[in-house]
């Protein structure tokens, strides 16, 4: 049997926390900035935590 490989886009995207929680960035952060408010930009740049029903597939993607 081979061994399993982390899919390497998950790798960078998300990070596991000490509780076990997935953290993710926030999108829409990229590009075409000046029609998005100031407060908006500033949440964007925050981390956040996965959503209960996409943590399953996440945690297999990085063999988890």
């Amino acid at each position: 049997m081979p061994k399993m490989k982390t899919k390497s886009g998950a790798k960078k995207r998300f990070s596991l926390t000490a509780t076990g929680k997935i953290k993710r960035k926030h999108a829409y952060k990229s590009h075409i900035l000046t029609k998005k408010a100031k407060k908006r930009k500033r949440n964007l740049t925050k981390t956040t935590f996965i959503h209960k029903s996409d943590e399953r597939n996440i945690k297999s993607m990085l063999c988890i």
